[in-house]
């Protein structure tokens, strides 16, 4: 295990500097001048160099790349161009918003999803199965944007069940935050949740067909043990799998979502700084991604052996 994690680990830190290059040049590839953008159009050129000069892009590329990562290390993502906030205070500030959104939603997704795929796979050629099924129909091809303007409208105008948006601090008065979070998670979860629904009937149908839960029930085990002792137990592999894959995908695209219920969260922050040409927190919120991205799925290698005994990471059986 211990020479797992470290060859792990070196393999995080290469992945790591690769992204770090990749994100470097990829935005300097956008299209637009960040002097440009912070001046206004009717600056004069003698005043965009002198911006140039300030955030050292008249330096050569390599020079600013190795100043840049020179800064990470000491924990200096640099300033905002767009409002001279230092990064690490936007990130510390917007960061938690997601992070609970996201929480919350794959606490949402998994619930649902492992619930309706059971469901599904209990009652299959019957209406329960029909119903989950047509769930994750609606999961799978309704788009997030579309189903959170449909919440708005219903269940937060209409039959004010909901707030339409807003934020509370979560750690602050915790009961109040869950209750703002509830419908943007809800939303965020529903296409997470029809996969794990449809992960978890497929690994459901797959195990209650094998010849050890048939001698289980032979033995005389009922069917609704076998279920959940055999069968949902081997579908949670796949489900730390999904999860594992998608939280990643949750935190960068939570993006829509939080633009619907206006969340000052990390997606906020995101498309400000593309449209701004925000240079330092655009690298800053490219690499922390990365970053989560990496920790997640080292994590779910971990878990592996967790869930399932017979499973053990590095190459040992």
């Amino acid at each position: 295990m211990a020479r797992y994690l470290l060859t792990r680990l070196w393999q995080s830190a290469l992945t790591l500097l690769l992204a770090s290059i990749v994100v470097f040049i990829g935005v300097r590839q956008l299209p637009g001048d960040p002097a440009l953008a912070m001046a206004g159009e009717e600056a004069t050129p003698e005043q965009l160099a002198a911006i140039r000069a300030e955030m050292g892009l008249d330096q050569p590329l390599f020079v600013q790349y190795f100043t840049f990562i020179g800064n990470i290390l000491r924990g200096d993502f640099g300033e905002s161009t767009r409002t001279g906030t230092p990064v690490t205070e936007l990130i510390a500030t917007t960061l938690p918003v997601t992070l609970w959104l996201s929480a919350y939603a794959i606490v949402v997704a998994v619930v649902v999803g492992i619930v309706f795929g059971v469901i599904a796979e209990r009652y299959r050629g019957r209406w329960p199965e029909w119903m989950a099924n047509g769930f994750a129909l609606i999961g799978l091809s309704v788009p997030n944007f579309w189903l959170g303007i449909l919440a708005i409208l219903y269940l937060a105008v209409f039959l004010g069940w909901f707030p339409a948006s807003g934020y509370v601090d979560v750690a602050a008065e915790p009961l109040r935050g869950i209750y703002y979070l509830t419908l943007p998670a809800i939303i965020l979860g529903t296409g997470l949740a029809a996969v794990i629904m449809r992960q978890t009937r497929a690994s459901m149908i797959e195990t209650m067909s094998t010849d050890y839960v048939r001698t289980a029930r032979a033995k005389g085990l009922g069917r609704g043990r076998v279920l959940m002792r055999y069968g949902l137990r081997n579908s949670l592999i796949v489900v730390v799998t999904i999860v594992g894959l998608q939280l990643g995908g949750l935190i960068s695209g939570a993006v829509v979502t939080e633009r619907i219920f206006a969340l000052p969260g990390f997606g906020k922050l995101t498309l400000d700084a593309v449209f701004t040409r925000d240079y330092p927190v655009i690298q800053a919120v490219v690499l922390i991604i990365t970053l989560s991205y990496i920790v997640i799925n080292l994590a779910v290698d971990i878990l592996y052996s967790v869930v399932n005994p017979k499973i053990r990471v590095g190459g040992s059986n």
